[in-house]
């Protein structure tokens, strides 16, 4: 399992060897904790979980959750994996150096939310005209149907809520690895705020 929950810092800047900037993404990765495993037997599928920073304050459910991977974590995700590592038992720390500089990745987040927008906003949709016989409102929709079919069909683009969605940005490669910071840095942007949850998994 190659995966690390870790923690949006910001954006910074590298300068290679022949002078050029590149733009990177900070990571916090300090240690996950395997929280679970997961089995076909007993589950229905395969998958390693894992928790990340610790709580203050945990209820009695997720203190019995917790017994055996002895932490009270903070973040909890499951990572579905084809066959269930060997050597990987509850407990178990999994840290930055599962990465590697030049590694590949896909970076999974929550985008930042944009709350309740228009189509011009959210569809990149034209205004209609200002000018003789102009709509007093010139940003709304306009014509959604006609009497064929007598419903809105599945999809169609209007206002509604924008952003604050899963998004995965596929294919990024590590920058630098620092275990003793605990800091990931990936080339490019990376969804979500600062502050904001951020899945590292490494690409077959």
């Amino acid at each position: 399992m190659k995966a690390l929950i870790t923690r949006k810092v910001g954006m910074t800047s590298t300068i290679s060897e022949d002078g050029s900037v590149t733009a990177i993404t900070l990571l916090s990765a300090s240690d996950n904790v395997v929280t679970q495993l997961k089995n076909l037997e007993s589950d229905g599928y395969q998958a390693v979980q894992v928790g990340f920073e610790e709580a203050k304050n945990v209820n009695k459910s997720q203190t019995g959750h917790f017994k055996a991977s002895k932490s009270n974590s903070k973040v909890v995700r499951e990572v579905r994996v084809p066959e269930l590592p060997e050597d990987m038992k509850v407990g178990d720390k999994v840290s930055a150096d599962l990465f590697s500089v030049g590694d590949v990745v896909d970076v999974v987040g929550t985008s930042k939310g944009k709350g309740w927008a228009g189509t011009i906003k959210r569809h990149n949709f034209h205004r209609q005209r200002k000018t003789h016989g102009g709509k007093g409102n010139t940003r709304k929709v306009g014509s959604i149907g006609s009497m064929y079919p007598q419903r809105i069909f599945k999809g169609k683009k209007m206002a509604g809520q924008m952003g604050y969605e899963r998004v995965t940005v596929k294919n990024l490669k590590i920058a630098l690895v620092d275990t003793e910071l605990n800091v990931i840095g990936v080339y490019g942007a990376v969804p979500g705020p600062r502050k904001g949850i951020v899945i590292v998994k490494g690409v077959k």
